[in-house]
């Protein structure tokens, strides 16, 4: 089940509101001592959470299917990178990182509960039956906070982004459950920041024609300029302009660049450098070509993740009154992490 992006939290009473966590989607199938974990697109996930399914087995009704989100929290926030570090094909590393930052689930929807198929049930029957299922659950299964009053889910909305949590979502208190459609509403950051344009991505179809996203640059305080992410989403009439404003910049762009050395190290063995390749890649093309970095953008982005942008920026306008020397990570806005301890009330 999915939801759809909104610019404000809905108004009425025929609302539930929740934290919307930013972690792996999950759906949890119990059968007897049977567990199966199962990411939004059917791949298995019990052999990079091994973590996960001694307590779920102790915790879950005997059959049941579940609708989640794994996590990794620590003392200041959610940890998306140490998440990521799980989807490792070593059995011997997911061993390791399981011991050293153990995961999280935490559930908000209830499908299957014995042979009753809750899927046609009003949401909030559904989370009535998962706070009788889950009321005394203890880490590292969790049920999500609720509420229907708009006040308190502004309050987290405000709060909870310091510790990573992604926005909020609404659920219709009638609502069934309809895999696949956007009947949930979703509200999340949005805020603006000036960026480097230090190079492009081709589109992805097409011979080499229109461009597909634009890489980002900001200095750091020692004046180097880090990669902080992609710009994209762009008309295609857009995608063959920018071939045609970005032709300028390209002559003779590596001679003074600041990311020249990349350039010479294969995609393949890159790790977060432009064009490196990684196990969310899956093989695709991320080679880049480079342009002066004399050009600055205005982008729109919803939250950091480390020093980079947690998913992709949207373009805003172009900020031909600004030096390129200008955008640094001082212009971000920094959110202080809010502790964890109200949801995450013990344990991990």
């Amino acid at each position: 089940m999915l939801a759809k992006r909104v610019d404000e939290l809905p108004a009425g009473q025929s609302w539930i509101f929740e934290p919307k966590w930013d972690g792996f989607r999950a759906l949890v199938f119990r059968d007897g001592h049977e567990i199966q974990i199962q990411s939004r697109d059917e791949r298995p996930l019990n052999r990079y959470f091994p973590d996960l399914v001694e307590p779920l087995c102790a915790q879950l009704p005997a059959r049941c299917v579940l609708d989640g989100e794994i996590v990794i929290a620590r003392r200041n926030g959610l940890d998306f990178d140490a998440l990521q570090l799980r989807l490792h094909p070593a059995a011997s590393r997911v061993k390791m990182l399981a011991a050293q930052t153990p995961a999280s689930i935490v559930f908000f929807d209830l499908l299957c509960d014995g042979d009753r198929d809750l899927r046609g049930e009003p949401f909030e029957k559904r989370r009535a039956v998962l706070e009788d299922v889950l009321g005394q659950a203890k880490p590292p299964v969790h049920l999500t906070p609720a509420t229907r009053d708009a006040t308190v889910a502004a309050d987290w909305f405000r709060r909870f982004e310091g510790a990573g949590l992604d926005g909020v979502v609404a659920k219709p208190v009638s609502g069934i459950y309809e895999p696949n459609k956007r009947t949930m509403l979703k509200v999340k950051h949005e805020r603006d920041c000036d960026c480097v344009v230090a190079g492009f991505r081709w589109y992805r179809k097409g011979d080499r024609q229109s461009v597909g996203s634009l890489l980002l640059g900001l200095f750091d305080d020692a004046g180097a300029m880090q990669h902080v992410g992609v710009c994209a989403s762009f008309t295609d009439t857009m995608r063959f302009e920018l071939v045609e404003f970005l032709a300028p910049y390209r002559k003779e762009a590596l001679t003074n660049h600041p990311w020249k050395a990349w350039s010479e190290i294969p995609a393949e063995v890159m790790q977060r450098m432009p064009g490196g390749q990684s196990r969310w890649s899956q093989g695709k093309d991320l080679s880049w070509e480079p342009v002066r970095p004399e050009v600055v953008v205005e982008v729109a982005y919803e939250h950091m993740q480390g020093t980079r942008f947690r998913h992709i920026a949207h373009f805003r306008r172009w900020r031909t009154d600004k030096m390129p020397r200008d955008c640094t990570y001082a212009q971000l806005e920094v959110v202080p992490p809010q502790e964890l301890a109200e949801i995450f009330a013990a344990g991990r």
